[in-house]
């Protein structure tokens, strides 16, 4: 068997369908690329039609298949509507990836009640939705599965200025535990992964030049991450052979910023 037998038999994904919620952002477009070229149908799924298109062709011409659906996460209709479409279409989601996220910089005492429940409803709800619309076609079709639900350091540790967003991260993962062990007689796995600092539409706002430099001081690789460094990552959750016996885990992949102390 050759090297690339090897490490398709591994992290091949041929014939499987792979749903990338927040697929139109920086981390999400990466995720697709990733699937995409393990050989899964990525359905690409957000908001922004422009990016989605941009992705959606970006992986047909490198030789992959994917397709863009215009969708609002946090919309329980427009994702049944999908994995309805799905359906009639002979596919089955065998993987999915929850990327929606946003954030906010705002101190603790200003946050307003609108910011707070939108933060939730992208970050939070649209995982609980996708989970259970995407879930429950999995268990359905008893053929086992993946869910991949991006976190966050701020879910894991105290990070400043991200109040609300830490919240729904910790929350994610919490959530991925528990459908762990629920799913896990299934055959679907549960994970969560929660990058460190790659910047991102929805960061840029609290990466003012002081807080880089405090970032960069607690980061033994001394610099962000891109987001093809989370493909690795990625792939090792949604394959059935490599990841076969992970499930409940929150993998991070920081440049080494949790294992700082002093």
């Amino acid at each position: 068997m050759s090297s690339a037998e090897y490490l398709t038999k591994l992290f091949g994904l041929d014939g499987k369908t792979a749903v990338v919620i927040g697929g139109t952002g920086v981390l999400g477009g990466a995720f697709s690329d990733a699937l995409a070229g393990a050989g899964a149908h990525v359905i690409v799924v957000g908001r922004n039609g422009e990016r989605g298109e941009e992705c959606a062709s970006r992986i047909s011409a490198a030789g992959g298949s994917a397709e863009f659906v215009a969708a609002d996460s946090t919309s329980r209709d427009d994702l049944e509507a999908i994995a309805s479409k799905m359906t009639a279409d002979g596919r089955n989601c065998d993987v999915l990836v929850n990327g929606a996220g946003i954030n906010s910089a705002t101190p603790f005492l200003e946050i307003e009640d609108e910011e707070w429940e939108r933060i939730l409803n992208t970050n939070l709800r649209s995982v609980r939705l996708a989970c259970q619309v995407f879930g429950k076609q999995m268990l359905a079709a008893e053929a086992g599965g993946s869910i991949i639900n991006i976190a966050s350091l701020s879910g894991v540790t105290a990070l400043s200025r991200v109040y609300t967003y830490a919240a729904t991260k910790a929350a994610v993962i919490n959530l991925t535990q528990n459908l762990a062990r629920e799913w896990a007689p299934q055959n679907v796995r549960v994970n969560a992964l929660s990058p460190g600092f790659f910047p991102a539409e929805q960061n840029k706002k609290v990466l003012t030049p002081d807080r880089i430099e405090s970032i960069m001081r607690h980061t033994p690789a001394d610099r962000f991450g891109s987001p093809e460094e989370l493909a690795g990552a990625i792939l090792l959750m949604a394959s059935p052979t490599a990841g076969s016996f992970l499930t409940g885990e929150n993998i991070v992949v920081d440049g080494g910023f949790m294992a700082m102390t002093i």
